[in-house]
């Protein structure tokens, strides 16, 4: 089944039970960005100091939190 043809049905079901749907397809998708448990101080400053460099260097270009959120919701 596609995206079209669910939608549309999910949609006509009652508002509770498209809660729990959009809830379980929610936790259904692994987090890209999710860092392991082991992730201690040191790390987090590397990996700080690491995106520092990237950004300064003009290998990746920083966006602001309104154009994130702008581009997560197209």
């Amino acid at each position: 089944m596609s995206f079209d043809q669910i939608a549309p049905e999910a949609l006509k079901l009652p508002t509770r039970e498209r809660a729990m749907l959009a809830a379980s397809l929610w936790e259904s998708i692994e987090d890209p960005f999710e860092l392991s448990i082991d992730f201690d101080d040191e790390a987090a400053l590397n990996l700080a100091e690491e995106r520092d460099r990237e950004i300064e260097s003009g290998q990746v270009v920083a966006v602001s939190h309104q154009d994130l959120m702008q581009r997560l919701r197209q």
